[in-house]
């Protein structure tokens, strides 16, 4: 064999070897892109105040697609007295996110906890009046800058299928339809969401009772667009096996589902583990459209103690975003409607 044949094969088989590298460098590298390359979101739960960390604000620009503030949109934070509205601290999540293409998901118009004093000391009419119009006023002032609300969070008690015995419950049993009518009004463009907690497993109580809300609202035109499943999984709150099954048993009404606020308390492998398999019942399922882990480093998380996080407290990567980021870039998936 001449030298310049043996070159050519020699170049040939650089060629064929440096393939594989090359395929693997092209694959998306962060949890945003990785998503995105499926028709999904994965984004964080952010505050305000920790935008001025530049550690933490690295890490959010450089993973995520989407933010949803955790406290800022809340009901004392944006109506601390009746009337008088307060917008700071959501405003700057949200211009934020807009700076850096990052969507935002609107969280929470009303909820049973988190009421200023002056609201909880309203009752009846008076409080559906306010109830209302601070749903309207809020929705108007981010109309056009959220893709999503969560309308209502949380309205149903932990257990017994039955609604949660709150304030706006009181009111009489249509405030949640009332709520999504208002949003709709207020923010036409925007998709409605049910926000709540231990709704992911298909056999409880809890779950079936939102299920029999979602299809009665939406056999009944009520603008209902999604169903916001919280995950906060560990410390006693297991992985449920049929959790893919919830996903898929609310996408068959009509609604979106999203992964709103996942957390799984734990470390290594198993914490590992359990992400991954929310990743993969997500991209089962067609009309699961995104993933929101509810903090950035396990030192921003309400359940900071139990480490619940894909960052350590020192903004490196762990077990759990490995496992996260080569299930979002290894698996076929449903595409998103």
């Amino acid at each position: 064999m001449s030298i310049n044949v043996r070159t050519a094969v020699a170049g040939l088989a650089l060629v064929v070897v440096a393939l594989p590298t090359g395929a693997s460098a092209a694959a998306p590298a962060t949890l945003g892109a990785a998503a995105a390359a499926k028709g999904r979101t994965f984004g964080a739960g952010v505050t305000a105040a920790k935008l001025a960390d530049s550690a933490y604000v690295g890490i959010l620009d450089r993973e995520f697609s989407s933010v949803t503030p955790e406290n800022e949109m809340k009901l004392d934070a944006t109506e601390p007295q009746r009337g008088q509205f307060s917008f700071g601290p959501a405003d700057r999540v949200v211009q934020h996110a807009q700076a850096r293409g990052m969507k935002v998901r609107g969280h929470s118009l009303l909820w049973h906890s988190g009421q200023p004093g002056w609201l909880q000391s309203l009752t009846g009419p008076v409080l559906r009046e306010a109830m209302l119009n601070h749903v309207t006023q809020v929705a108007a002032h981010f109309r056009g800058q959220v893709v999503s609300w969560d309308v209502v969070d949380e309205a149903f008690a932990d257990t017994g299928g039955r609604r949660r015995d709150s304030n706006f419950q009181r009111t009489g049993d249509d405030w949640i339809e009332a709520a999504f009518r208002a949003a709709r009004a207020a923010d036409p463009g925007a998709k409605l969401c049910y926000n709540d907690y231990n709704v992911e497993d298909w056999a409880s109580q809890k779950t079936q009772a939102v299920y029999a809300m979602v299809r009665d609202f939406k056999q009944r035109g009520v603008p209902i667009d999604c169903v916001g499943l919280q995950s906060h999984f560990g410390f006693g709150i297991p992985y449920p096996a049929s959790y893919r099954t919830t996903l898929s048993s609310f996408a068959a009404l009509g609604v979106d589902v999203e992964i709103s606020q996942l957390d799984v308390v734990g470390s290594g492998a198993e914490q590992a583990g359990t992400y991954r398999r929310v990743v993969e019942d997500c991209l089962a399922v067609a009309r699961c459209t995104g993933i929101t882990v509810w903090g950035v480093r396990d030192t921003d998380s309400w359940r900071s103690s139990g480490t619940p996080l894909l960052f350590d407290g020192a903004g490196n990567p762990k077990a759990a975003y490995d496992a996260v980021l080569a299930a979002l870039t290894s698996r076929p998936c449903g595409r998103p409607r």
